[in-house]
């Protein structure tokens, strides 16, 4: 009976570990929750050194000199195509450190705020962007560059984590929370029926209004989602707090006592300077990057649709790309199950709808309407990630196989031709 005990319990913690993993990635849940009843202690830094702790202690902030650079060329030589490159490569290290200051931040709020804080500052940059493309009227950018995130989540980056993971354990397949997978599949799906919808009722010619029922779809669908999505975090914040409250420790894992001890770097308010200098720094470069889309679209003779579908979302997700394959190296695949998928639902789920009622607001006719040929390829890609999915296992040969189905998709934006350019994004 000991044994039997002994197994049912290790089920059972090995569970709960695994639905907190991939909430905290997915940003609802903060990494610290007031359910351990640990005091925080929050470190007295002088302002150089939280200079030196944000700004030098990454590698990736090598690039940080590209975004002056951009608005430099900007003024002085007016070269899209330059501005452009440089924006992207300036803007991807302060995405990665929007990530660490909303991680900091998470440490002194609750699991509620620090769910909501990582939900919204996870993909701000997306946000950011997609913002100032809409004050722009550039419509299909938004919609092209929110579609590339969630596909390059699913594909790329699941492809890429589930690769490298089964190369460093070739000799077994690597077990990740079949269930909690099921649910997120089941969001995604949500999020397709959102989309296709609205593309269904724009090619059937089966509107009640022409012009009209097609926009009114999008705009109460993008309300439904968003609640949707509210409630799934009030789910897995409140009604399954019980199931992600965190195990005591056994002896046999002392090892992880350091990373579960983990304490902020800054103090809360540094937390809250720095996320609005970071997002003001995004803003200021993302409104070049914008206004460049198009002139660099010209002068590389790449399609737009491909530079927002894919460059954008690359760079935008370069921090999140490479913390899931770090992740799956170390055999924590629902680490990185948490942040390729639960990417993909905030995008989907969040992004896009609140996008739509930004839209709303500014009286730009923002809709779910992504257009035939990419609306196809997001639910294709939704029910090939579901089918890989299901099982609860993976190996570098499924991974292969999402990376080689991510090419694809590549090569086909590269020689799409998106029917509304021609009368203006």
């Amino acid at each position: 009976m000991g044994s039997v005990d002994e197994v049912v319990e290790h089920k059972s913690q090995d569970a709960k570990q695994t639905k907190e993993a991939s909430l905290m990635e997915e940003g609802s849940l903060s990494p610290s929750s007031p359910q351990q009843h640990t005091t925080i202690k929050s470190p007295k830094n002088t302002v150089l050194k939280s200079i030196k702790i944000v700004i030098l202690s990454n590698k990736l902030n090598l690039l940080l000199p590209f975004g002056p650079l951009a608005i430099l060329v900007h003024y002085m030589l007016d070269s899209k195509g330059w501005v452009f490159l440089l924006s992207l490569i300036g803007i991807t290290p302060l995405a990665e450190r929007l990530g660490y200051a909303t991680e900091q931040l998470a440490f002194y709020t609750g699991p509620t705020v620090g769910g909501l804080l990582n939900a919204t500052f996870g993909n701000v940059t997306e946000l950011i962007i997609s913002i100032f493309a809409l004050k722009n009227g550039m419509i299909r950018v938004v919609q092209l560059t929110l579609l590339g995130s969630i596909l390059s989540n699913m594909l790329l980056v699941l492809g890429c984590a589930f690769f490298c993971g089964g190369l460093v354990f070739y000799q077994k397949d690597q077990v990740f929370d079949k269930g909690f997978a099921v649910v997120n599949s089941g969001l995604l799906l949500m999020a397709v029926i959102g989309i296709l919808f609205p593309a269904v009722l724009h090619y059937t010619h089966s509107e009640v209004h022409a012009g009209s029922s097609e926009l009114a779809l999008s705009r109460f669908s993008s309300c439904i989602m968003l609640i949707a999505y509210a409630a799934y975090l009030f789910f897995q914040l409140k009604s399954q707090s019980s199931s992600y409250s965190p195990v005591e420790e056994e002896t046999n894992q002392k090892e992880e006592t350091a990373d579960e001890d983990e304490e902020p770097e800054i103090s809360k308010w540094e937390s809250i300077i720095w996320l609005s200098i970071l997002t003001a720094w995004v803003s200021l470069l993302s409104g070049y990057l914008v206004d460049a889309i198009e002139g660099a679209s010209v002068s590389w003779n790449i399609p737009i649709a491909f530079i927002s579908v894919i460059l954008l979302p690359i760079v935008g997700n370069a921090a999140e790309h490479a913390g899931a394959i770090m992740f799956a190296m170390k055999d924590k695949l629902d680490l990185s199950l948490g942040v390729a998928i639960g990417s993909s639902i905030q995008i989907s789920m969040f992004a896009v709808p609140f996008c739509v009622v930004i839209g709303w607001m500014m009286g730009e006719q923002m809709d779910l309407n992504f257009q035939l040929f990419e609306t196809a390829m997001l639910f294709i890609t939704v029910i090939v990630v579901a089918f890989f999915l299901q099982e609860g296992t993976s190996n570098y040969f499924k991974g292969l196989m999402l990376i080689l189905c991510y090419l694809i998709v590549a090569a086909s934006f590269f020689v799409h031709e998106d029917p509304q350019q021609d009368g203006g994004i």
